[in-house]
């Protein structure tokens, strides 16, 4: 009885599995006239800052597609760093800037990422900034010279 049961069970499995591959969408194929997001660059390396240094890059991106391209959304793995992006469409040859600002009063490595949200064929796209914040050098005060002292 358990073996005519456990068939029965992988029977039905099996036959639950086979409708289901069956019934699999047909791939569309994808748009020709699509726009295309092209970036200079896709990671900006600060190097190493100095504590409270300018925490601006840009990733200049061209459309090289045919229709105008959406930037839906450009989301930061962290709050530390604000990005800006054109809210407009980008037509078809032209070009765009997002714009990064990272809070360099935080030290130690930087590592973030920003996901660009669009309506191109590559829909996600990944920019990276890193780098490195160190402190400020400590300020060298004037030494003080000593006057002689009288004793009148």
């Amino acid at each position: 009885m358990k073996k005519i049961t456990s068939i029965l069970m992988l029977t039905i499995v099996f036959l639950a599995f086979s409708a289901q591959a069956q019934n699999t969408p047909a791939v569309s194929k994808p748009n020709p006239k699509a726009p295309v997001i092209k970036f200079e660059k896709v990671i900006h390396d600060y190097g190493t800052i100095q504590q409270s240094a300018n925490g601006d890059c840009e990733f200049k991106f061209k459309n090289t597609g045919k229709e105008p391209l959406v930037l839906s959304n450009v989301i930061t793995s962290c709050g530390c760093t604000t990005p800006s992006w054109p809210k407009e469409p980008i037509m078809a040859g032209k070009t765009g800037v997002i714009k990064v600002h990272y809070d360099t009063n935080r030290m130690g490595a930087i590592s973030k990422t920003v996901t660009v949200l669009s309506n191109a064929t590559e829909d996600r796209v990944v920019l990276t900034i890193k780098g490195t914040v160190v402190a400020k050098p400590a300020q060298e005060l004037p030494e003080k010279t000593q006057s002689p002292v009288s004793n009148q």
